[in-house]
């Protein structure tokens, strides 16, 4: 049989052929490799840039807190104060000032991340969310390129971008559901020591500066725990307006419900109940720890009758103490509006009469109060030679014995037998949350004007403080229904630092999130 030639053989050698396999692959293989570096830039840019925009987002959120130099102080934060670096962009590798990003500042977010975001605001007031959009950085692709022009692909794309949104929101939570209309302008640290007189309003018409109305007209906010849990209607309304706390869950500034202060009736009868005032649809709750009154409630109103024990429906002006005064322009000429700057007749000036106080409660008074009292205003005053009403109610509270007495303890009394002490008689029963602010309220101060413009009831209308206001006297029904007066001393901003700030009640949270 005749050989073949060696042409042949080797046309039909199938020896080495895997060589030829591999040698594509590894050709494949080693452009992968080469194409993985390429890609791991991209993605090392992309996370890069994405940091650097969240980072700038929170840090200009964190300012959105609704005053009028809120974007100019989120701007100036996020150029300030957040500096990043990128390694493989071809633009800037240190991230730092506003040349590296577009910021914006939105007043709400559609419900779909795909939805575009259009509400962008220039509106202090109106501005939630920040906005940041990083300018664009390009990767060199060198592996990407050759690999794409070798096997008739696209090129990977190059370019790479990130955005971010953040939002900031205060809340408010374990406070009275209540708000009352501000003026223009009006802050309460700017006010401490000043007596407003909040009337219950809203009842179809516009609402003036001093109008008060109730929040979370729905009730959803009602704390679980709390000794409100479970109650319905009246009951439930009453509850929210008198019990001592935990009353309410968590209330964002951003936006809250309303309600006109008539709509929910008469509930002066729940809030006095922190004066020892058991009557009306309250009479039934003396022996309850919920609405154990406050340590002090002088209040210059005793019990009618020889054998009564407690203020029921029937009630009679003590014959030698008196309640602490109000400022002296709501008198009969009410001179307040022309004495507070314009701030309307339901706002003092926070001149009132101590030495009156002081020479009925302490008779005879020589014009020097208590030692007791001046000590503690010494302490804790901010000036003890003119006290708020608040700081001389907390005086007297430190006291030791009764507040008001004839025992023999110094205090101008010895053998003048006294109408009220100042300690509950009524509901004597203990609560480990009742202290000194048992006769304060957190309100949230609204403004109620432009460009809100509320009448009647209404949603979603942003908060402008909470604040800490201390109650005076008794809330009074005016005979004409269910309009009614809360008569309160301005303490300062709720959850502040603000000059009134003898101690705080409530829980105030601030929270910044990214949401896109």
């Amino acid at each position: 049989m005749a050989r073949p030639d060696p042409i042949t053989r080797f046309a039909r050698c199938e020896r080495g052929g895997v060589l030829a396999f591999w040698g594509v692959m590894l050709a494949v293989m080693l452009g992968l490799v080469a194409m993985s570096f390429d890609f791991g830039r991209v993605q090392i840019t992309q996370s890069e840039l994405q940091a650097y925009a969240d980072h700038v987002a929170l840090a200009a959120a964190g300012e959105l807190d609704g005053l009028p130099d809120a974007l100019s102080r989120a701007t100036e934060a996020a150029e300030a104060t957040i500096s990043d670096s990128q390694t493989f962009g071809s633009g800037d590798t240190l991230l730092s000032g506003e040349t590296d990003y577009t910021l914006t500042f939105l007043s709400a977010l559609p419900a779909s991340d795909a939805t575009a975001i259009t509400a962008t605001t220039t509106n202090p007031a109106a501005a939630v969310y920040a906005r940041v959009e990083v300018t664009a950085q390009t990767v060199e692709l060198v592996f990407g390129r050759a690999f794409a022009a070798l096997s008739g692909t696209p090129a990977m794309a190059n370019v790479v971008g990130a955005t971010a949104v953040a939002g900031f929101t205060s809340y408010a939570c374990d406070v009275t559901p209540m708000m009352f209309c501000l003026p223009p302008g009006w802050n309460p640290d700017a006010h401490v020591g000043d007596l407003i007189q909040l009337r219950a309003g809203g009842n179809g018409a516009a609402w003036t500066p001093g109008a008060f109305g109730w929040l979370d007209p729905s009730k959803v906010l009602v704390d679980a725990t709390g000794p409100c849990a479970g109650k319905t209607g009246s009951h439930l309304d009453r509850c929210l307006i008198g019990a001592a706390g935990p009353i309410t869950q968590c209330f964002s500034y951003h936006g809250v419900d309303i309600e006109p202060g008539q709509k929910t009736g008469s509930l002066e009868a729940a809030i006095n109940t922190r004066f020892d005032l058991f009557n009306a649809t309250m009479n039934g709750e003396k022996n309850d720890p919920a609405y154990a009154p406050a340590p002090n409630v002088i209040k210059g109103i005793v019990p009618k009758g020889k054998n009564a024990a407690c203020i029921g429906n029937n009630e009679a002006v003590s014959p030698n103490t008196i309640g602490l005064p109000r400022d002296d322009c709501f008198g009969a000429t009410n001179t307040c509006n022309n004495l507070n700057g314009g701030l309307g007749p339901r706002f003092g000036d926070g001149d009132w009469d101590r030495d009156r106080y002081f020479e009925t409660n302490y008779a005879p008074f020589d014009g020097t109060v208590p030692v007791a009292i001046q000590s503690w205003l010494d302490d804790n005053a901010a000036d003890a030679d003119a006290p708020t009403r608040y700081e001389v109610y907390r005086a007297e509270i430190a006291m030791s014995g009764d507040i008001l007495t004839g025992d023999g303890d110094g205090d101008g009394h010895d053998g003048n037998p006294i109408a009220e002490t100042g300690r509950p008689i009524c509901n004597t029963q203990t609560n480990p949350v009742v202290d000194h602010t048992r006769r304060v309220i957190l309100a949230a101060g609204i403004n109620c004007g432009a460009p809100n413009n509320i009448s009647g009831a209404a949603s979603g209308i942003p908060v402008e403080n909470y604040v800490k206001i201390f109650l005076t006297e008794p809330a009074s029904n005016d005979g004409t229904g269910n309009t009614f007066s809360i008569w309160g001393e301005v303490i300062g901003t709720a959850g502040g630092d603000g000059s009134g700030a003898i101690d705080d009640v409530g829980i105030f949270r601030d929270v910044v999130q990214l949401y896109r």
